[in-house]
């Protein structure tokens, strides 16, 4: 078991489990069937992430760099947690961009009965110490336990 602080961009509770990327999210292509064709369980569509490809998105606990894409990013997020579709919580190792960290923002002030916390900055010991399967417990402080 080991513990890590992060920065809280988006506060919460919750245990999920890991689903490890260690390349960035490219938001629109990974949510996309759960957006657009219904797919519940946010099946990562994304071919170019090896990590996350065709692995299921929703109600984990997605541990990843940093997101990459376009500027709808952020409205991704926000779209993928109006639908039930988002991640338990969102774990970067590096700083989140703004436009993720909007969206995320977004969707915890303006979505009544929907979490996904959002910790940044949690180190490259954190993406390298996690791995697929690991319990994640993220605390509302930004402190991030790992079993």
């Amino acid at each position: 078991m080991k513990t890590f602080q992060g920065r809280v961009i988006a506060s919460g509770n919750v245990t999920a489990q890991a689903v490890v990327s260690h390349e960035g999210l490219n938001t629109l292509a990974s949510f996309q069937k759960a957006l657009q064709f219904g797919d519940k369980t946010a099946t990562c569509g994304d071919q170019n992430n090896p990590d996350l490809y065709g692995k299921q998105m929703a109600g984990k606990a997605l541990c990843l760099p940093q997101t990459i894409g376009s500027t709808t990013g952020g409205l991704v997020l926000y779209c993928a947690c109006s639908m039930h579709r988002q991640p338990a919580c969102m774990l970067f190792s590096k700083p989140i961009d703004s436009l993720a960290a909007a969206g995320a923002i977004l969707a915890d002030v303006w979505l009544e009965n929907v979490s996904m916390p959002v910790i940044d900055s949690l180190g490259d010991e954190f993406l390298n110490y996690v791995k697929d399967g690991m319990e994640i417990t993220v605390d509302e402080n930004g402190t991030v336990t790992v079993k």
